[in-house]
């Protein structure tokens, strides 16, 4: 079993990767980081003796896809996909499409959103 997480380039992203190490440890299982950053992916911060999987997108793919992708690859043996979710005025949220809400409304895993304190926020 697996905890998938998606890591973007923002607050939000790091978020979700710290509280994706903490759902790992917890159900005692890996990790696996989608990275939808431009550049590498930053574990310095993993857990000493977490198993953590980085899994590149692949240029062609959009965001969505490269998450969708991977829990496709790992259908079964998926726990929880870990996404961060930025603060949205409610206009903002019916208007725009986002990333999290698309693999919200996506994934057939259970889904562990994470925000931020509203101090935090930018």
């Amino acid at each position: 079993m697996s905890v998938v997480v998606a890591v973007t380039d923002s607050a939000e992203g790091r978020a979700a990767l710290r509280a994706a190490y903490a759902e790992a440890q917890l159900l005692g299982t890996d990790l696996v980081a989608v990275n939808l950053m431009l550049g590498p992916l930053d574990l310095s911060g993993a857990p000493e003796g977490l198993d953590v999987h980085v899994v590149e997108r692949a240029a062609r793919r959009s965001r969505e896809e490269a998450v969708l992708h991977a829990l496709a690859e790992r259908a079964g043996s998926v726990q929880r996909l870990v996404i961060g979710v930025r603060h949205r005025s409610p206009v903002g949220k019916a208007v725009l499409g986002s990333l999290s809400q698309e693999l919200l409304l996506e994934a057939d895993v259970p889904v562990l959103a994470v925000k931020l304190p509203a101090e935090h926020r930018g």
